[in-house]
């Protein structure tokens, strides 16, 4: 297994040590460790790609398992933000509903030999996902440590809901630009 691929199981790996400092409020500072996990994983996400381009690592392993590795991480975070009140449930199903149009899409287009590549729309929705989130954490690991005068809760769901508009405006373009994919009458 090459290192991009290392990096992208690594990434889901940290996945239940995040949810655990998340939602476990009896570890001291349990936001602020969340926070780092899910920065470390995140990051992860950006070499691994970067990596896989530079050294032509690029595998079918690896364009397999690098979205699903940012889709568990980032699901995980908004299911764990439903639970703390940072999150409207119906922000987290229409973003599951996008992911799932998206990957039946893909699993579609493999059938008949075409690999549909991330979109520029794609990677704009997993950036905008994550600072948000890390934004999200961010604010709640402040709060631990000093008093804040905002409403975190307000600003995190507003925050959700930006990137459930951007996930739907992505799905739409990946809809569109392989309409070609779906044929009925197969």
């Amino acid at each position: 297994m090459n290192l991009p691929n290392k990096l992208t199981v690594l990434r889901i790996l940290l996945v239940p040590f995040f949810v655990l400092f998340l939602l476990v409020n009896t570890i001291p500072y349990n936001y602020l460790w969340a926070l780092l996990v899910f920065a470390i994983a995140s990051i992860t996400d950006c070499l691994d790609g970067h990596i896989a381009r530079k050294y032509n690592l690029i595998t079918n392993f690896g364009k397999f398992l690098d979205p699903l590795a940012d889709k568990v991480l980032v699901l995980a975070a908004m299911i764990a933000f439903i639970e703390l009140g940072l999150s409207s449930s119906v922000v987290v199903i229409v973003v599951i509903a996008r992911e799932f149009l998206v990957t039946s899409l893909r699993l579609v287009a493999a059938s008949d030999g075409t690999v549909i590549a991330a979109s520029i729309y794609g990677k704009i929705k997993t950036i905008t996902q994550m600072v948000a989130i890390v934004g999200i954490l961010l604010l709640k690991t402040i709060e631990q440590f000093v008093s804040l005068s905002v409403n975190i809760d307000l600003i995190s769901n507003v925050l959700m809901w930006i990137t459930a508009v951007i996930a739907v405006i992505s799905g739409i373009d990946y809809l569109w630009k392989n309409r070609h994919c779906v044929n009925t009458t197969k």
